[in-house]
């Protein structure tokens, strides 16, 4: 049974492909590091990571993006024994106010290509196909030919910025693009047409795009031609999957889908969704992704199996349970030589700037760099949030000598939305705990009831987080009981939807471990482990 979502904790924009018995699912990792995830699964059902391909510094280099950037919409395919991989690098997004109605939007794209004969292997550096828009896909016709979709992106003012999908040809062999792109489709009233993908089924060439924008509005549509290059014409009763003006669904901003055909002939779609907190339209988990099946109508057209178009929390898988499962996630010692596979880190392709697994046997070591508000080298290994209750704690190690020092437990949304639990140093009070957050409207450290002075020796910090409410706890050796901090902090405010919406909110949250050092002096922290456990609701 597939139980939706079956991606948990930002894993956005998802790419389905089938190999044989294998599927493969790649999604978005916007600004941390290493690009892209790709997991794998024998039932649609049960999904393990398998890669991150974006892992050296000569295929990619996020420093100084801005949050939400980075690497946006993946697409993977397979053709002629050869995974092929294309996705969006973006490192502006912003817009600038001047006369007309929509301003000039100016943004800053690559559209990349990168290779690799098996999923799990070393991928090829990549090639820049183009700089035109964003949301790349190919597609491999069945005449050998091979073509390059993407949005096309109008900056300029009194036009729509989403300009309509654009093809070009793919040459396989020269691995670059050729002849003229050509503006094939331009969406229907929903406007914002991105994310297309397409396929071919008897004779039609099907076209599958986002729209709405990511928000409550998304959708995802179709339209098909029996000519690659269009005319397209609209499925004409509307979007095929849909939460827009369906508040009851307990899954919302469903879009941006991938059609597979599986082993029995079935049809799957996967695409991204978000799971509100009760009562809230905030998504602390960001973008999902879901699968359900789908069934091609008389007419040719595709439709849920019920018909309505609504996002479903459970379905039928096409293949018997294959029982292949993520790793226990609860406790992890950093006994070897590499990071558990959950961590990630922010924008540097240079991670052993950030920290070592060796330097110390047994534990992680930070390297104390800049801010958490920093957009270039933060020491920040983390982990996403995968349910709305959960507990995490870390054991630190860490002597800070000046104010400028610091390092400890963090509830991680961008450099701009995060809580975080920290021992640091004061003059006046020595060495101490303190809890400083940064969320829309405040960004300032704790009142004086939330600092706590602690004695010599490592010490534990946890996180409690029990849908919008979070607090923190600390204890050091010698104690069984954790002294909780006074203040419960706002949740629901490291959410997609929180704070100003005209910067890209993507993201979801993350909660990990991290260190600053502003003097310049680089102190490292050491921790021995950290654990994660999902939680039932306080």
């Amino acid at each position: 049974m597939i139980r939706n979502p079956v991606l948990k904790g930002f894993n956005p924009d998802p790419s389905i492909v089938r190999v044989g018995a294998d599927y493969f699912i790649a999604t978005s990792t916007f600004e941390w590091f290493p690009g892209i995830q790709i997991h794998h699964s024998r039932d649609l059902v049960h999904w393990r990571l398998v890669n991150r391909p974006l892992r050296r510094a000569s295929q990619l280099d996020l420093r100084g993006v801005p949050d939400g950037c980075g690497v946006w919409a993946p697409c993977l395919t397979h053709k002629d024994g050869l995974f092929y991989l294309t996705y969006s690098v973006v490192r502006r997004y912003g817009r600038t106010t001047v006369s007309g109605a929509n301003g000039l939007a100016l943004r800053d794209f690559s559209n990349c290509l990168v290779t690799c004969d098996s999923v799990t292997g070393e991928w090829s550096d990549p090639v820049v196909l183009n700089s035109s828009g964003f949301d790349p896909s190919l597609f491999h016709d069945d005449d050998g030919k091979s073509f390059l979709l993407n949005m096309l992106w109008d900056h300029r003012p009194d036009r729509p910025h989403f300009g309509g999908i654009v093809l070009q040809e793919y040459d396989r062999a020269a691995n670059k693009l050729i002849d003229e792109r050509r503006i094939i489709y331009t969406g229907t009233e929903l406007g914002f047409t991105e994310g297309p993908h397409l396929l071919k089924r008897d004779g039609w060439y099907y076209l599958i795009v986002a729209e709405g924008g990511t928000g409550w509005d998304h959708a995802v549509t179709m339209a098909r031609s029996r000519h690659i290059d269009g005319p397209y014409d609209a499925c004409p009763t509307g979007p095929i999957l849909t939460s827009r003006g369906r508040p009851a669904c307990a899954l919302q901003r469903a879009g941006h889908g991938d059609l597979v055909e599986a082993g029995d002939g079935s049809w799957f779609i996967a695409y991204l969704c978000g799971r509100p907190l009760p009562g809230l339209q905030r998504c602390v988990m960001g973008r999902e992704t879901a699968i359900q099946p789908m069934r091609w109508r008389a007419d040719g057209w595709l439709e849920t199996l019920d018909g309505d178009g609504a996002p479903v929390v459970s379905a039928k898988g096409p293949e018997p349970e294959a029982g292949e499962v993520g790793p226990d996630t609860v406790r992890r010692d950093f006994d070897a030589a590499d990071l558990p596979e959950e961590f990630q880190w922010l924008r540097s392709p240079c991670p052993d700037e950030l920290f070592s697994l060796t330097e110390r046997p047994g534990f992680l070591r930070l390297y104390g760099r800049e801010s958490l508000g920093s957009q270039f080298e933060q020491a920040l290994v983390a982990r996403r949030q995968e349910a709305f209750c959960y507990s995490a704690t870390t054991w630190l190690d860490y002597s800070p000598r000046n104010f400028q020092q610091s390092a400890g437990l963090v509830v991680y949304y961008n450099a701009s939305k995060y809580h975080y639990c920290c021992v640091t140093y004061d003059d006046a009070i020595g060495r101490h705990l303190r809890v400083m957050s940064s969320v829309p409207n405040l960004d300032e450290i704790g009142p004086a009831s939330n600092i706590h002075p602690i004695s010599d020796g490592a010490v534990e910090i946890r996180v409690d987080v029990d849908y919008d409410r979070l607090r923190f706890a600390f204890r050091q050796e010698g104690s069984d009981d954790w002294t909780w901090f006074g203040l419960t902090l706002d949740m629901s405010e490291l959410s997609d939807e929180a704070g100003a919406q005209d910067v890209p909110n993507f993201t979801g949250t993350f909660v990990g471990m991290a260190c600053q050092d502003m003097s310049g002096e680089r102190l490292a922290a050491d921790f021995d482990w950290f654990g994660y456990q999902d939680a039932a609701p306080i």
